[in-house]
């Protein structure tokens, strides 16, 4: 499926220069680019690369404005941004084609209902009276359980397991092997015996509309009430979301993060990799935790833009001035 530079320059709000009939279908690298693909570029110093490039058009920034080229330029303020936005643009045009269909080796609850457009792929189950939005497609090997919702055009792909109490709004995408909405690690230790036995974990699993959610990453359900992943937030891969946990919206969480349970990120956080939260912590809305940043149970991290480092974690300043303190004391010995 593909567009005119006309309307891609409109939904992207930027401004064209050029043939605005030329038709394009895709994005690509400078390296690999066709006459249907769109490039970007936004360093002035690559922008005779990208006009010379196979592309039909370039997205770049006002650099480009007095450019003496034939090729079609799509001027933007933020050009790597209006390239991400026209891939979804074209990536969505072509999907929207498509009639959806159920593979004949998965198999589906009769109970369960699907709406237009679902693709279910080969061995996936849906299970009883679970919900698929329109547009959504089910990746081979999936499981997804008992009453599970989903909203519209979401992507999960293969072998995705997801527990009954899960609802997944519009346009989330789960990546291969993730688990959504097992049981918390909530156990009561009987002081007699020393044995433990488990607490209920019977809550729920809400994902808000555009999550992101990276592979073999783990979020638990709640244990009485919920978790929530709040809306636009980005998970990448190998991270660990406790019972309770609340997650605010456009929240950044880097790979082989480990949150425990009952703790608040508030928005606009970023967190690095491999940071580790105890339970209760509150990271309170654009903290910055930098990677294998550790915070202790109850603790509050407040301070938007401030970044954070270390364990147990401090503003950056500080902790790197501790750093050379040791290192100045490390030399005298």
């Amino acid at each position: 499926m593909k567009r005119s530079l006309q309307d891609v320059a409109e939904a992207v709000g930027a401004q064209l220069r050029g043939d605005g009939s030329i038709q394009v279908g895709g994005v690509a690298s400078l390296a690999s680019a066709s006459r249907h693909d769109l490039v970007f570029v936004e360093d002035p110093k690559y922008l005779a690369a990208a006009l010379q490039s196979g592309a039909g058009a370039v997205i770049a920034g006002e650099f480009a404005v007095s450019a003496s080229t034939d090729k079609p330029v799509l001027i933007s303020e933020h050009p790597k941004l209006a390239f991400a936005r026209a891939a979804r643009i074209l990536r969505d045009e072509s999907e929207a084609l498509r009639q959806g269909s159920v593979h004949p080796s998965a198999v589906v609850s009769a109970s369960a209902r699907l709406s237009p457009g679902v693709y279910v792929e080969e061995r996936a189950v849906v299970g009883e009276q679970a919900e698929i939005g329109e547009n959504t497609r089910i990746g081979a090997g999936c499981a997804i359980g008992r009453g599970v919702k989903t909203g519209r055009e979401c992507e999960i792909y293969p072998h995705v397991t997801i527990y009954p109490g899960t609802t997944l709004c519009d346009r989330v995408i789960v990546h291969a092997g993730a688990v959504l909405a097992s049981d918390g690690f909530g156990y009561v230790r009987d002081r007699k015996s020393g044995r433990y036995e488990k607490f209920p974990q019977v809550g729920r699993l809400v994902i808000e509309d555009d999550v992101e959610i990276g592979a073999n990453t783990t979020i638990d359900r709640g244990a009485l009430d919920e978790t929530r992943i709040g809306r636009g937030t980005k998970i990448d891969n190998l991270v660990h979301i406790g019972h309770n946990c609340s997650i605010g919206e456009n929240v950044v969480i880097a790979a082989q993060t480990g949150l425990s349970g009952s703790i608040t990120i508030e928005n606009n956080v970023v967190l690095g990799g491999q940071v580790g939260i105890g339970e209760h912590a509150r990271i309170e809305e654009g903290v910055m935790l930098g990677g294998q940043g550790g915070v202790l149970p109850n603790k509050v991290l407040r301070g938007k833009g401030v970044v954070f480092w270390g364990t147990p974690a401090q503003p950056v300043r500080e902790y790197l001035k501790q750093l050379a303190m040791l290192a100045k004391l490390g030399k005298k010995g």
